[in-house]
C-alpha cells in the first residue's frame, strides 16, 4: 500500500507540474478552448504547410517568426502534409465568418483551419502565444519548444477592433508606425486609426498642396509639459516635425494589409486645423499670415460643459468656396492612398466664434436660413461628405458631427462618453464606441503622482469593464470599439507602448471575446504572464497594477485612509512617520484614521516578500485633496 501510495503521489506531482507548465494564458481569450493531455514538440524537422496559394504570406510570416528564436530553419511548403498546417476550408464554416479559425494541436501536429486568410493569421497569433515566451526573442534560444494539446474554436465579437495613434502632436516614423501595427495585430485588432493632421502638425504629403508639408509639418522646438510651452517667436526656425510621403503611406498600407489591419486615415476638419492654416492662411476667416504651427501651446480657454474659446483661429472658413476646393484636393489624394471604405474627418472641438464674426459666414447663414452658427458645421460636414462620396469613401467622424446634422450614412465615433453613440445608434447611424471613460489610453493609468500628469485617470480594470453595446441599443448599429492614444505627452514609441499596454490587452478582449467569458480575476493572471512575454519581445508596458490605489474620505472630522491594488496576492506596507516602508513596517489590512498634523504617507506593495511597483509618497495636502477638502 505504501508503494502504491508513493507511486500515486509521484504521478500526481508530475501531472500537476505538467498542468502548471502548460497553463494557457491567451489574450484575447478564445470563444472555446479545450486543453487535452500531451504536447506538440517543435523541432528541426518541422514543416509549415499551406493548402492554397493565398495562404503563403501567413505561412512565410510564421516560419520567419519561428526561425528567429529556434534557429531551426523551418520551411513553408504548399500542400497539407506539414507538421503545422494552415488550411483554408474547402466548404466555409458559417460560424467562423471571415476572421474566425479553429486550431487543433496534438502530439503529432498542429492544424489551423479558417474560411479566409485573416482567420489563419489570427490562428497563427494564438499558436505563437501557446509557445513558450522565448519565442518572442530576437536572439537564438536553446530550449525545448512545446505547444500544449488543445482544441480552439475562435471568432471575434465585433467587426471593428481599433487602436488610434496620433502622429500630429508628436511625429512617429514610418518604422514606428509599422511596429505599432505589428503590436496591434498580435492582439487581433484589425483597424488602425491614423490621426494624421491637427494643430501641431500636418503629416501626409498632398502633392497638389505642397505647403501643407513644407510649412505645416514643422514647428519650433519646445520641451516641457504640453500646454505650458512658449509661443513661437518671430523668425524662429521650425525644425521639429516630419511627414509621410505618399510612397511611405503606400508602404505602410501594404504592411498593414499583410497583417489584416485596415487603416482609417483622419484629416481633422474644420477645427484642429492650425497646421493647415499656417500653410494656407487664406483658408481661415481672419486670414492671419502670422499663424504658426502650434508647438503645444495653450491657446484655448475651457469653461466647462464642453464650452471653450480659441484665442488663435484654428478652424477652416465654411463660407469660402476655396476651402472646399482645398478639401477636394486633399481628400481626393487621400482616397487614392487608402483602400479602406472610411475616411475620418474629425469634426471635434471646433470653435465657431470666428465664424460668428465673419461677414461671409453671416451671409451664408442667411442664405441657408440658419439661426445658430453651430449649424454651419452641419453644412460643412455635408459638403465634405459629398467630396468623400465622389471618391468612393464613407464619412466617419467624432460625435460632434451630430450637432449640426449629418446624413444617415455617416458613421459616428463616440468619444464624449457613450451618450453620443447611443443617440447616433437610435438615429440609425453605425457607431464605433471609443469613450474617454474606458478607451483613452493617454490617460494616467496608475498613481497620478507617479506618472506625468494628464487630463484624467483610467485604470486597467476600468478598461476591462467596458461594454460597447449599451442597454436599450440595437447591437446591429455598434460596429465595435477602439482605444485612442493622443500623444500630447508621448514623444516616443517606447513611451507609447508604456501607455498602451496592458490597457490595450483589456480592450482586445472586450472587442474580440464573448461578453459572457469576461472574468477579471482570470484576466489579471493572464496579464502578468503577458508581462513576461513582453519583456522578451522588448515591448514596454506599465506595471501600474502593482501600485496601491490610495483613497481618503472624511469620517467624523478625521481623515480615513483606504488602500487596495488591482493585482492579486499583494501586501501593502506603509509609514506615516517619515520612515521608508518595507515589509517590517505597518501592513495595511483595513481602513484607518490618520492622525492630525503634517504627516506624509509612504506606501509600497510587496509580493512573496519582495517589493513590487512604485513607492507612493503623498503629503497631507494631497491626502486632504483626495477627500474633497
Amino acid at each position: 500500500m505504501k508503494q502504491l501510495l508513493l507511486t500515486f503521489l509521484i504521478i500526481l506531482a508530475i501531472s500537476l507540474t505538467q498542468a502548471q507548465n502548460t497553463t494557457l494564458n491567451l489574450i484575447p481569450q478564445p470563444v472555446e478552448i479545450q486543453q487535452n493531455s500531451g504536447v506538440f514538440t517543435l523541432n528541426k524537422s518541422a514543416i509549415v504547410s499551406f493548402n492554397k496559394p493565398e495562404s503563403r504570406d501567413v505561412a512565410e510570416m510564421l516560419v520567419l517568426k519561428l526561425n528567429v528564436a529556434t534557429g531551426f530553419g523551418t520551411k513553408a511548403n504548399q500542400g497539407n502534409k506539414g507538421t503545422i498546417q494552415l488550411n483554408l476550408n474547402q466548404n466555409p464554416d458559417p460560424k467562423l465568418g471571415n476572421e474566425g479559425y479553429t486550431l487543433v494541436s496534438t502530439s503529432k501536429s498542429v492544424v489551423i483551419s479558417a474560411n479566409q486568410q485573416a482567420g489563419l493569421f489570427y490562428g497563427m497569433q494564438t499558436l505563437l502565444q501557446l509557445l513558450p515566451k522565448e519565442i518572442e526573442s530576437k536572439l537564438l534560444v536553446k530550449m525545448k519548444w512545446t505547444i500544449p494539446a488543445v482544441k480552439v474554436t475562435d471568432y471575434p465579437r465585433f467587426a471593428w477592433r481599433g487602436l488610434m495613434l496620433d502622429v500630429s502632436r508628436h511625429f512617429f516614423t514610418k518604422e514606428d508606425v509599422m511596429k505599432y501595427i505589428d503590436e496591434m495585430a498580435r492582439l487581433k485588432f484589425n483597424t488602425f486609426h491614423w490621426h494624421l493632421t491637427d494643430d501641431e502638425g500636418w503629416r501626409i504629403q498632398i502633392k497638389s498642396l505642397p505647403k501643407l508639408t513644407e510649412v505645416g509639418a514643422w514647428r519650433v522646438q519646445r520641451y516641457g509639459h504640453f500646454g505650458d510651452r512658449a509661443f513661437p517667436k518671430p523668425g524662429e526656425p521650425a525644425t521639429d516635425g516630419g511627414f509621410y510621403t505618399q510612397d511611405d503611406i503606400k508602404e505602410v498600407v501594404r504592411y498593414a494589409k499583410e497583417r489584416n489591419v485596415t487603416i482609417v486615415p483622419e484629416i481633422d476638419v474644420p477645427g484642429h486645423s492650425m497646421a493647415a492654416i499656417a500653410s494656407y492662411p487664406e483658408l481661415s476667416c481672419k486670414k492671419d499670415t502670422s499663424t504658426r504651427v502650434s508647438p503645444g501651446i495653450n491657446f484655448v480657454d475651457w469653461f466647462g460643459n464642453n464650452t471653450f474659446r480659441a484665442n488663435i483661429e484654428n478652424a477652416l472658413n465654411p463660407s469660402d468656396e476655396n476651402v472646399y476646393v482645398f478639401l477636394d484636393k486633399v481628400f481626393t489624394e487621400v482616397a487614392t492612398l487608402f483602400p479602406g471604405q472610411y475616411i475620418h474627418v474629425g469634426g471635434d472641438e471646433c470653435y465657431k466664434g470666428y465664424w460668428a464674426e465673419d461677414e461671409g459666414c453671416k451671409a451664408l447663414m442667411k442664405k441657408l436660413g440658419i439661426r445658430h452658427v453651430e449649424d454651419l458645421q452641419g453644412y460643412f460636414m455635408n459638403r465634405v461628405e459629398g467630396i468623400l462620396k465622389k471618391n468612393g469613401k464613407k464619412l466617419i467622424g467624432w460625435d460632434e458631427i451630430l450637432d449640426g446634422g449629418i446624413s444617415p450614412e455617416a458613421t459616428v465615433m463616440s468619444w464624449r462618453g457613450i451618450k453620443g453613440g447611443i443617440e447616433a445608434a437610435k438615429m440609425g447611424h453605425d457607431v464605433v464606441m471609443s469613450p474617454t471613460t474606458f478607451a483613452y489610453l493617454d490617460y494616467v493609468q496608475g498613481e497620478r503622482t507617479v506618472d506625468p500628469p494628464i487630463y484624467a485617470s483610467l485604470r486597467l480594470q476600468k478598461c476591462y469593464s467596458f461594454e460597447p453595446v449599451p442597454e436599450g441599443v440595437d447591437a446591429k448599429y455598434i460596429l465595435g470599439g477602439q482605444g485612442n492614444l493622443w500623444t500630447e505627452q508621448i514623444p516616443t514609441l517606447r513611451y507609447a507602448q508604456y501607455m498602451v499596454f496592458p490597457r490595450a490587452w483589456a480592450l482586445s478582449e472586450v472587442y474580440w471575446s464573448p461578453k459572457e467569458s469576461k472574468n477579471w480575476d482570470n484576466f489579471i493572471v493572464r496579464v502578468e504572464k503577458q508581462f513576461d512575454r513582453s519583456d522578451v519581445a522588448e515591448i514596454n508596458f506599465s506595471k501600474a497594477i502593482y501600485d496601491p490605489i490610495i483613497k481618503t474620505k472624511r469620517v467624523n472630522g478625521k481623515l480615513e485612509l483606504t488602500m487596495e491594488t488591482e493585482a492579486p496576492r499583494l501586501e501593502i506596507f506603509y509609514t506615516i512617520d517619515d520612515a521608508m516602508p518595507d515589509k517590517y513596517t505597518s501592513k495595511y489590512s483595513s481602513p484607518l484614521l490618520l492622525p492630525d498634523g503634517p504627516i506624509t504617507l509612504r506606501a509600497i506593495a510587496y509580493r512573496d516578500g519582495k517589493p513590487i511597483g512604485h513607492l507612493i509618497t503623498l503629503k497631507r495636502e494631497e491626502l486632504e485633496k483626495r477627500a474633497g477638502n
